[in-house]
């Protein structure tokens, strides 16, 4: 078992490594072009997988990594959902996408309990994080969650609702997976002078910027590049 687990940290770290640096790539690049397409394929594998991986890792070791298993869990709703967002006209993708919503409205309550009862705790903390990150990817949870409901009761989605909640779920998968990496667990990897330097919180903050601005630029279209 303890081998299998260091596997299963391996393929997550490796992955999630994989999923950070294409995700770059993606989200620089000119939208709907095929640089974008082939990266965003991969980021998509690499994020989904390093999700899923992430998630039994903190069910797994639940003392020390538990909210891993509820990020996790949210990553692969996003990323899923994200791909599912430009298909949703298609024929079965409405139920595709209803069945993601339903796992990420478990998950979204789940969070939500997870953090009202470290609350209650002495140190406010539970497994060893606050109540707050629990309340943190909650809000995101939700947010997506309403973009879920939203999707799939419309009767009539545009391209440009459609990008955009590609756009949305894809940021947010890769700002998780950015967050892991250089402000959570994996902040540890770099010096202890870079970790308090607060240059670890730039790459979160370089994606929401980015985010914004093609959102932006993507609403303001009249006919938004498709991205697939």
């Amino acid at each position: 078992m303890p081998t299998l687990n260091l596997i299963t940290l391996f393929a997550h770290v490796a992955l999630g490594t994989l999923a950070v640096v294409v995700g770059a790539i993606v989200l620089g690049a000119r939208k709907g072009q095929k640089t974008h397409v082939s990266a965003g394929r991969v980021f998509v594998v690499s994020m989904g997988l390093a999700s899923l991986l992430g998630a039994i890792l903190g069910a797994i070791r639940y003392e020390t990594f538990w909210i891993t298993f509820h990020a996790g869990i949210l990553g692969a709703t996003l990323v899923t959902s994200g791909v599912l967002a430009v298909r949703i006209k298609q024929a079965g993708a409405k139920r595709l996408f209803a069945g993601v919503a339903a796992v990420n409205a478990l998950n979204t309550a789940s969070l939500f309990g997870a953090g009202w009862y470290a609350a209650t705790l002495p140190d406010a903390r539970l497994f060893g994080f606050a109540a707050g990150d629990y309340f943190f990817l909650f809000g995101l949870a939700a947010i997506a969650f309403l973009g879920d409901v939203l999707a799939i009761v419309g009767r009539e989605v545009s391209n440009r609702h459609r990008v955009a909640q590609h756009l949305v779920r894809m940021c947010v998968g890769f700002f998780i997976a950015a967050g892991s990496a250089f402000t959570g667990p994996g902040a540890s990897a770099f010096p202890e002078a870079v970790r308090n330097s607060g240059l670890l919180s730039l790459p979160e903050l370089m994606i929401a910027l980015l985010m914004v601005y093609w959102l932006w630029k993507t609403l303001r279209r009249q006919r938004p590049a498709m991205a697939t």
